[in-house]
């Protein structure tokens, strides 16, 4: 009877905690710049990403999720330190969310040496989209260069012969430059590299005034970008020599703190906030209901970073311990994007369509980035052919 007893109990037991464990959240990392001038890159990342796990009800693929978020601050050390702990100390496998390049130098490969995957929202750098291509590094948002690729073709297509090319001195920066001279068909009169810290750019004024280009493009992401448009505005060189950007350089946030200093600048991106695609109708409008604020890009590749795990957690029921079976669920880009088709490239970073946009006053004064037409389609990057895996 006592035996029968333990025995019923030991079963009940077993009910009970059978679902509970059945239940434990699988632990996604993100480590990711929330402080600093270009802290809000990372925040929208981090409540895109959040905003598609509360849409699934706590979870992503049908896989309950927990994710956990820290502050990189813009320092490599910090980062490579929040990974490690994040691998070691949470057991996770899974890792996202790094913005800047630089960053993502200095904790990517150690990321992969220990066996870990990491898809990222942001930073492509070159040096891992071609012969240091790994099965387990995927990216969701461009390659460095497709991005500023895009900027050279919208620039060539609007006809302009001489430009001055500035970035910061890092490798997003060289990519950015690399990328809009590949695609520049006119001649590059100046070439400037700034730095990663810089707040004061009367020297780059001066120097854009002397080269006399007829057309500046530059690519200062974050508060950075808040900083160089202001100043070339105040140096009233906004009406001497037209601007033609990437996205990080006049996104929502920028545009508002900026105001009329960038009306009729030209840009280029692979999405806006004025895309008609029922994906991305529905991000604006619940990012917008939860947040109070227009999502920036940056917001629209942490939304897409999530609904791309989310399609390889549901392929692989919620697991992330075989990563070549989590790898290969991802290689199939099976969710709707914001940007609409939605394709990996060979090196497993995506192929692009690329729109020009441009800061447009709408009927009720109020100023807008607004899609004017293709610039590039279905573009893949240049690196892609050197990748084998």
């Amino acid at each position: 009877m006592k035996l029968k007893n333990s025995i019923s109990a030991a079963v009940l037991a077993f009910l009970v905690a059978g679902p509970a464990l059945a239940q434990q959240p699988l632990k996604i990392g993100m480590v990711t710049t929330l402080s600093g001038p270009g802290g809000y890159l990372g925040q929208d990342v981090r409540d895109a990403f959040n905003l598609a796990i509360e849409l699934e009800g706590g979870k992503l693929g049908g896989a309950p999720v927990q994710l956990l978020v820290e502050d990189d601050a813009l320092k490599p050390g910090q980062a490579k330190e929040i990974a490690e702990r994040f691998m070691k100390t949470e057991k996770i496998k899974l890792l996202t969310g790094i913005i800047f390049s630089n960053v993502a130098g200095a904790t990517v490969p150690d990321i992969l040496d220990n066996g870990g995957i990491y898809v990222s929202p942001n930073a492509g750098p070159s040096n891992f989209a071609g012969k240091e291509c790994h099965k387990n590094y995927f990216v969701v948002s461009w390659q460095n260069d497709t991005l500023h690729e895009s900027a050279g073709q919208n620039a060539t297509n609007l006809g302009y012969k001489k430009a001055m090319v500035l970035a910061p001195n890092y490798q997003a920066g060289k990519d950015a430059i690399a990328g809009f001279k590949r695609f520049f068909k006119g001649d590059v009169v100046g070439e400037i590299y700034t730095r990663l810290d810089q707040t004061d750019f009367a020297a780059e004024m001066a120097q854009i005034r002397a080269a006399k280009p007829e057309v500046v493009f530059q690519f200062h992401p974050g508060g950075l970008g808040i900083a160089f448009m202001r100043q070339y505005a105040q140096a009233g060189l906004l009406t001497e020599v037209p601007m033609v950007v990437a996205a990080p350089s006049l996104d929502a946030v920028i545009l508002k703190a900026i105001g009329d200093a960038a009306l009729g600048v030209n840009i280029s991106s692979h999405w806006n906030s004025d895309f008609d695609n029922a994906s991305s109708k529905k991000f604006v409008a619940e990012f917008q209901k939860k947040y109070n604020r227009m999502p920036t890009y940056y917001a629209s590749q942490g939304y897409d970073t999530a609904l791309a795990i989310a399609a390889a957690l549901k392929a692989t029921g919620g697991k992330v311990e075989d990563t070549n079976a989590f790898s290969a669920a991802m290689r199939k880009a099976d969710f709707q994007s914001v940007r609409g088709a939605f394709k990996f490239g060979p090196n497993q970073h995506p192929i692009n369509d690329w729109y020009s946009l441009k800061v447009e006053k709408g009927a009720d004064g109020q100023l807008g980035i607004v899609t004017k037409g293709k610039v590039l389609e279905a573009h893949s990057d240049f690196y892609a052919k050197s990748c084998k895996i």
